[in-house]
């Protein structure tokens, strides 16, 4: 026997809805009004003759039954977007992802060939940039940035949250691993950011030491490691960010002192269903980076010396 279903515009705001747990952001999700979506929510429960929303002080929450309603139809949903993907027009194969440079240069692009080796239909972009695309107006599918701290507000994935370090060239310090205090009388190469150092000086015993300025040079995180390459001074910067230039040998880590400033997120649209080729892209860059997350990995990855 056929069943009688509630309207699927409805289903598709209550879905939003519980996603987000708001219902203004499912509003701006879906392109309508909030009045749109709390008027398909109230229907829906009086069709189903349950509350699937509670009050709550930061807006609303789901109810039990709520949650174990949106368990169940938003695999059918998702299903229903795959099987008409699937018969309708060939879905878009273009896919650009808006990433912080260091992460771009020395994580993503070595591996790019790798990609497209398995998905060689499609088109995957990767746009290096220090500006973060607006991805809900479509300038990128995703974006790759560095939080300093808490989580993204808006869907995300961790990708490394990987500990900051002390890099050199090779021949620095003739090739032994300096002191602390070796480190600390050295030019730092920062990244306009002078608490970054001040906290490393002070996790390494020597805040009394920290002199803003007076041996440092400021610049951009990738003109900052550049110089490191070049011999200039030392560079404190998030393992993966400089972890291709660790593999080639160009830099060596020289101290085991680390702090922790934050971590990598790859920042999805509020909207929720992506099409195949960008669910491609998302694991692919989740499988690339799973060792990251691995406790411990950058200190057996990246050997004092």
């Amino acid at each position: 026997m056929r069943r009688t279903l509630p309207p699927l515009n409805a289903l598709r705001a209550f879905d939003a809805a519980g996603r987000h747990e708001s219902f203004s952001r499912a509003a701006e999700e879906l392109g309508v009004s909030h009045s749109a979506i709390s008027r398909h929510v109230r229907g829906l429960e009086a069709r189903l003759g349950v509350q699937l929303f509670k009050e709550e002080a930061r807006g609303v929450g789901l109810t039990p039954d709520g949650h174990a309603y949106l368990d169940r139809i938003a695999p059918a949903l998702e299903a229903i977007g795959e099987a008409t993907e699937a018969l309708g027009e060939a879905p878009d194969s273009r896919v650009t992802v808006n990433a912080e440079v260091l992460f771009s240069h020395q994580i993503i692009l070595p591996s790019l060939v790798d990609f497209t080796d398995q998905h060689r239909t499609v088109e995957l972009r990767i746009d290096s940039s220090a500006f973060l695309a607006d991805i809900d107006k479509y300038e990128a599918d995703y974006a790759v940035r560095f939080v300093r701290s808490g989580v993204p507000d808006r869907p995300a994935d961790l990708l490394s949250a990987a500990p900051m370090f002390v890099y050199a060239a090779p021949h620095m310090f003739g090739g032994q691993v300096p002191s602390a205090s070796q480190i600390v009388a050295s030019r730092l190469l920062q990244d306009r950011r002078n608490d970054i150092w001040q906290s490393w000086f002070e996790a390494a015993g020597h805040g009394a030491d920290w002199r803003d300025e007076e041996t440092s040079w400021r610049m951009t995180a990738p003109s900052a490691l550049q110089a490191a390459l070049g011999g200039y001074g030392v560079f404190l910067g998030a393992a993966d960010a400089v972890q291709r230039s660790c593999q080639l040998g160009q830099l060596r880590r020289i101290t085991d002192v680390s702090i922790s400033e934050g971590a990598f997120y790859l920042i999805s649209r509020r909207e929720g269903r992506r099409n195949k080729a960008q669910r491609a892209v998302r694991e692919w860059l989740l499988d690339l980076t799973a060792r990251f997350r691995t406790p411990g990995f950058w200190e057996e990855d990246q050997p004092i010396g």
